[in-house]
């Protein structure tokens, strides 16, 4: 796999299957929910990123695939649920694909439909604190953690962006 490009669609009701195999992989969710997660909660999420979509315009979640149509993960930029003049980034990537600048560069692309759709809004990223390789991709792209603790039962870590 030398060809590193990766086209984004919002996800459509087809996608579900892809979506399904990637959120059943316990390494895949480890981090996220600590645990895979059945057909029946995969299709509740699902649904509800279907209905995110149809509301949010430009934003939402997408579908992350390479050129040759191979289904990576998926990224999403949305309305950070906890303050919406903010913004929330996140990603999930296959974990056939780890360790090749993919998720970096989901990142980067999120952070450039957040320039495009709202320049001055900060940018939140939650991840797990043991998710050491997601952490230093935030920072990176210049994130600072702002919090660390437990949040919904599972343990967090916030990062900002902040924007002038």
């Amino acid at each position: 796999m030398t060809d590193h490009s990766i086209q984004l669609k919002k996800y459509h009701p087809d996608d579900f299957a892809d979506y399904m195999l990637m959120v059943s992989d316990y390494n895949v969710m480890q981090y996220i929910t600590e645990r895979a997660l059945s057909e029946k909660e995969a299709r509740q999420k699902f649904d509800e990123i279907l209905e995110i979509n149809a509301m949010q315009g430009s934003l939402g979640y997408f579908r992350a695939s390479l050129s040759d149509g191979q289904y990576i993960g998926d990224c999403k930029l949305e309305r950070y649920s906890k303050d919406d003049r903010q913004l929330e980034i996140g990603y999930i990537i296959k974990e056939a694909f780890w360790g090749k600048g993919l998720a970096t560069k989901l990142c980067a692309m999120m952070l450039d439909l957040a320039h495009d759709i709202a320049p001055n809004d900060h940018i939140i990223g939650i991840i797990d604190p043991a998710n050491s390789a997601s952490k230093h991709i935030l920072e990176k792209f210049g994130f600072i953690s702002f919090f660390v603790g437990m949040e919904d039962d599972l343990p967090t870590e916030k990062l900002i962006l902040e924007k002038q």
